[in-house]
C-alpha cells in the first residue's frame, strides 16, 4: 500500500549531518576570498590614514592608485566621524623624497664619473 517511511535512526543521522554542515564556515570555496577581504581592509586603512594626515580624498586616490576608491572613501569617512566624535586633531603629513642608497664599492655595475666643481659649472662671461 503506502511505502514505509525511513526509520527514526536514519532521520536523526541526516538531521545531525545537516546541522554539522550548516555550522561549518571553513569549507573551501563557500566563503569570500581572504585576499579580497585583505585588500579591502588595506584600502580602508589607507583612507583612514589619509584623513588623519589631513589629506583630501583626491590626493589619497592619486597617491594610492591601486587601492579601491570605494574602500578608501569608506575608511576616510569612518576616520572623519571618529575624529569629530573624539575631537581629535589631524597631523599634517610631510612628504619627502627617499634618498637612493649608494652603490656598493666593488660591484661590477659601478660607473665611474667625474665630480664637478661648483665654481666651474657657472657660465663664463
Amino acid at each position: 500500500m503506502y511505502p514505509q517511511s525511513p526509520s527514526t535512526a536514519i532521520r536523526l543521522t541526516v538531521l545531525a549531518g545537516l546541522l554539522l554542515l550548516a555550522g561549518c564556515d571553513k569549507i573551501p570555496g563557500l566563503g569570500p576570498d581572504p585576499r579580497v577581504a585583505q585588500r579591502d581592509a588595506e584600502a580602508k586603512a589607507i583612507g583612514g590614514a589619509c584623513r588623519h594626515a589631513l589629506r583630501g580624498l583626491e590626493d589619497c586616490y592619486t597617491l594610492n592608485p591601486k587601492a579601491a576608491k570605494a574602500s578608501v572613501f569608506a575608511g576616510w569617512k569612518e576616520m572623519d566621524a571618529y575624529m569629530r566624535e573624539n575631537k581629535i586633531e589631524g597631523t599634517p603629513s610631510v612628504l619627502t623624497k627617499v634618498e637612493k642608497p649608494e652603490p656598493r664599492k666593488g660591484s661590477s655595475t659601478e660607473i665611474e664619473t667625474e665630480t664637478r666643481d661648483p665654481a666651474s659649472s657657472r657660465s663664463r662671461s
